[in-house]
């Protein structure tokens, strides 16, 4: 149920407003960096602590006995993902919130200057953030978290559920995205990998409530980040067709320090973090890697997006939009978007410099 209930916090420490609007910019300096080059790491996935006060029996990112990496280990590696010139770290696990000091690798990570979040399974969520010893695995306790996060959180929250064949009752993932939209959250679905990362075919029932809870409501223009197009493909036990920049754009780190594609693919490269070169990046932009088409690694297919893009941006929009450009999109396109001759415009220079990129 880890993933039934993941929640990505990202920490700041400032007034509701101000939070929401300097977080807002430094998301967008963060696609444009991207945009920008290829050769630093989008996002990464660091472990604090594999030990998990779960143990969803599908699960095979955690154990019971593991204690907590070193604070002043953490805190190194930190550092080693700044100089490589990461621009988001997510604390991952097993349960991070198990770190005694969490919020002293959230504030690293901010120091830096890099975006930070955290993927949690919610149940040791408190006004102290000590772990509850009685915190127990049912919906009725998650919900009494989610209208603590609506009343107080200040910082962006993110509902992801998960189904597939190892899900008991894939209704919870209904219940659960409900109630997230209902409380003015994001909410997101995806599709359970097996113990290698790779395709479990939905059921029809599964089927049924995944179409209900991917068409619902509203779409935002933000809901082309998550590319649903993937997790469609995957639904009808289809494969995609995409490069995978795990190992460069995304990187997985353990708890043993060393960096790997992603969590189900551990072992490779696995070089320690204080190995990894720039050198190692530019080879595996380019690696192929063997699992792709039937991957379901949501994060990895994600940080390819902004390269898809930043490569073929007039197909990726295509892809992105089949059914046509809505309104703001077809305003950005013409903002931002290299001239038929391949000049630049004056806005997305503009841009390149408030962000500090040129």
């Amino acid at each position: 149920m880890k993933h039934l209930c993941a929640v990505v916090l990202s920490i700041g420490l400032c007034r509701p407003m101000t939070l929401l609007t300097r977080r807002r910019v430094r998301e967008a300096r963060m696609i444009a960096k991207a945009l920008k080059s290829p050769r630093h790491p989008i996002l990464v996935h660091i472990i604090p602590v594999r030990r998990c006060n779960l143990s969803c029996r599908y699960c095979n990112e955690y154990d019971g006995v593991s204690k907590p990496v070193p604070t002043a280990e953490m805190l190194r590696r930190i550092d080693l993902l700044a100089a490589l010139g990461t621009t988001a770290v997510h604390l991952s696990g097993g349960e991070p919130l198990l770190h005694p000091e969490l919020d002293t690798i959230i504030r690293r990570i901010r120091e830096h200057g890099m975006l930070a979040g955290v993927l949690t399974n919610g149940y040791l969520l408190s006004f102290e953030r000590n772990p509850d010893e009685v915190s127990k695995k049912s919906l009725k306790v998650l919900d009494q978290k989610l209208q603590w996060l609506a009343e107080c959180a200040r910082f962006d929250v993110n509902i992801n559920s998960v189904l597939g064949s190892a899900i008991r009752n894939p209704e919870d993932a209904l219940f659960v995205t409900r109630r997230a939209l209902g409380l003015g959250f994001n909410s997101t679905v995806g599709i359970i990998h097996d113990h290698s990362g790779q395709l479990r075919p939905l059921s029809q029932k599964q089927k049924t409530i995944y179409d209900e809870i991917a068409n619902r409501g509203e779409k935002k223009f933000s809901d082309f980040v998550h590319y649903s197009q993937f997790q469609n493909n995957l639904a009808q036990g289809l494969p995609n067709e995409w490069h995978c920049h795990a190992g460069s754009r995304y990187l997985y780190v353990c708890e043993d320090g060393l960096v790997h594609y992603c969590s189900q693919q551990r072992g490779y490269p696995g070089i320690p973090l204080d190995q990894y070169t720039p050198d190692h990046l530019e080879r595996e932009y380019h690696t192929v890697k063997a699992c792709a088409p039937y991957c379901t690694i949501g994060c990895v297919h994600r940080v390819s997006v902004i390269d898809q893009f930043r490569e073929q941006p007039r197909e990726s929009l295509s892809r992105f939009f089949p059914q046509g450009l809505p309104a703001p999109v077809r305003i950005l396109k013409w903002l931002f978007l290299p001239k038929a001759d391949g000049r630049e415009t004056v806005f997305a220079a503009l841009t390149l410099k408030l962000f500090r990129l040129r």
